[in-house]
């Protein structure tokens, strides 16, 4: 049936904005520069008197900064760079130098090795969030802490994390008391993540775009930004990941500088999904602190001046409102004064609806197949971005024992799908008078 007149078409432009909330909001506010004030509501946590839960936490903010920056070092020295140890020193026979790194299916590798590193991580992760962001003896933080622990022990909710402190959110885990049957073994200290137990997606510092949704078209705009020069050997899905991304859609290949910024500049954009698989670096302009850019082929350094630069002026009415995959693989861990997300946060500034990355320094790899994987399921059009990436963190977990996919995080899209015109069927396109 096609609608020949719509009445109530100014009552519903803002479609998207009556998404549901998530079922637990947790904020934390730098206040006077120096104090973090934590604020927890949602209809997943018992409320008091109809109020917040609120608490001003005994911890700084560098304090807290500095101890994600030690987790994500964490990760790339027990993990991604661990190497089995033989008595010579060599390789092991018949095994990759760094397993971890250059295998997706982890299932075959020893298990006890794996429930050695993996362990490591989930007290590195346990320590992030009860040792550091919410220690303390105090009445308040106490009660905090016992009301948040208790809303995180669930499984399957919709949680933002609405900070200024951006912060590895799916990599932080539980202690086993607070869970109400804790598992024994492997599988049960991947259900100490909080990115595999729940949705997250970490918002603060910038608002989503508040302007009109832009009519879906026949075939979505999709972007592929990227390097030629990685993976010249194809040893990843890399090219699988690129046809895959011209296949039904209106597809754009760019890669250099110069064409991302021209495209940037036209207020026409209208990129729907946009994928970067490039390398990526902290760089620092001056006394700022470092913070993330991305090069394409060129080796121009890409960063969040580019995109605010080229779409100051564009205005508000604007059909570019992609959600982004940026697939860099930053070389180097970061300090922890430097800012992850600045690259993300312009763009959702100039109205991307999300950003998905990496944490920690991914294996090529395993970010190829990680890529693949969400990119098929995005492009249906039929899934939220927050339900893929929980689905793909417990899919790798449980079916080949590798927790790398709990690493990919998202910066605000948790509920952002691609909009697709639906498949016409014999019904259809047909008027009637209603």
């Amino acid at each position: 049936m096609r609608i020949v007149q719509d009445p109530s078409r100014h009552f519903t432009l803002l479609r998207d904005l009556a998404t549901p909330g998530p079922d637990v909001t947790v904020a934390f506010d730098i206040c006077g520069g120096d104090r973090i004030r934590a604020r927890l509501y949602g209809r997943g946590v018992p409320a008091l008197k109809g109020t917040e839960h609120k608490a001003d936490l005994q911890v700084r903010p560098v304090d807290v900064r500095a101890a994600a920056t030690r987790l994500a070092r964490r990760w790339k020295e027990v993990f991604v760079e661990y190497r089995p140890p033989t008595a010579d020193g060599r390789p092991a026979l018949g095994r990759p130098e760094q397993p971890y790194a250059t295998l997706t299916d982890l299932s075959t590798e020893p298990l006890d090795e794996l429930t050695y590193a993996l362990d490591e991580l989930v007290i590195s992760g346990c320590d992030l969030l009860y040792g550091t962001l919410l220690g303390g003896e105090g009445r308040q933080v106490a009660m905090f802490r016992e009301f948040l622990s208790g809303a995180l022990a669930g499984e399957g909710l919709r949680i933002r994390f609405d900070s200024d402190l951006f912060l590895p959110w799916t990599l932080m885990c539980l202690r086993p008391e607070e869970l109400p049957a804790p598992t024994a073994g492997l599988a049960g200290l991947f259900e100490r993540f909080l990115g595999y137990r729940h949705q997250i997606e970490q918002t603060g510092g910038s608002y989503l775009w508040q302007g009109d949704r832009p009519t879906p078209t026949a075939l979505p705009v999709v972007s592929l930004n990227h390097d030629t020069g990685i993976d010249r050997h194809r040893n990843t899905r890399a090219a699988e990941v690129a046809a895959l991304l011209s296949q039904d859609t209106t597809f754009v290949e760019r890669t250099r500088h110069r064409e991302l910024a021209a495209a940037l500049s036209d207020p026409a954009l209208r990129d729907q999904l946009m994928y970067f698989w490039c390398h990526g670096a902290f760089h620092s302009d001056g006394p700022e602190p470092p913070a993330l850019a991305v090069r394409l082929s060129d080796a121009r350094i890409v960063d969040a001046h580019l995109v605010r630069e080229r779409r100051r002026d564009v205005g508000e009415q604007t059909p570019f409102q992609p959600f982004v995959l940026l697939n860099a693989c930053h070389a180097g861990v970061p300090s922890g004064e430097s800012d992850r997300a600045f690259l993300g946060r312009a763009l959702i500034e100039h109205g991307a609806r999300g950003v998905l990355g990496p944490q920690i320094e991914m294996p090529q790899v395993f970010a190829a197949e990680y890529a693949y994987a969400f990119l098929d399921r995005y492009l249906g059009g039929r899934e939220t971005a927050g339900q893929i990436a929980h689905s793909l963190a417990r899919r790798f977990a449980d079916t080949h024992r590798n927790p790398l996919g709990l690493a990919y995080a998202l910066h605000c899209g948790m509920d952002a799908r691609l909009d697709r015109v639906p498949t016409a069927t014999n019904d259809q396109e047909q008027e009637a008078t209603v």
